[in-house]
């Protein structure tokens, strides 16, 4: 059975958001189509100033399931190029998660409950 409360820690390089993860063999592992504007937005709402965060990375904790403090339940809206579209119902922004989710779980979640923490 997978972990039910995940962590990796985002970092900016080149433009965008990325994350390194050995332990499933990602290195530098982009977040794109709309994700990292996402991921702006839930460090601006954790209280991280987002330069800093863009400067030092992150700790983000997700689960497929409800936790303690969670900032933000992401729905699945569709699947596309073997990756899956999420949305934010609180603003209506999406963004597409690659097929690095599934090194995370076995099927795309109905619902990515997320939280951003200063390091």
């Amino acid at each position: 059975m997978p972990n039910a409360m995940l962590m990796i820690r985002p970092y900016w390089f080149d433009g965008t958001w990325v994350f390194d993860d050995p332990a499933v063999g990602l290195v530098r592992e982009p977040f794109v189509s709309g994700v990292p504007q996402m991921i702006d937005r839930l460090v601006i709402d954790a209280g991280i100033e987002l330069e800093r965060a863009r400067e030092t990375g992150f700790r983000l904790l997700f689960s497929a399931s409800p936790f303690p403090g969670h900032q933000r339940a992401f729905t699945r809206s569709r699947e596309e190029y073997g990756g899956t579209w999420y949305r934010d119902p609180a603003s209506g922004a999406e963004g597409w998660l690659c097929p690095a989710l599934f090194k995370y779980f076995e099927e795309a979640p109905g619902t990515l409950y997320a939280r951003a923490e200063r390091l």
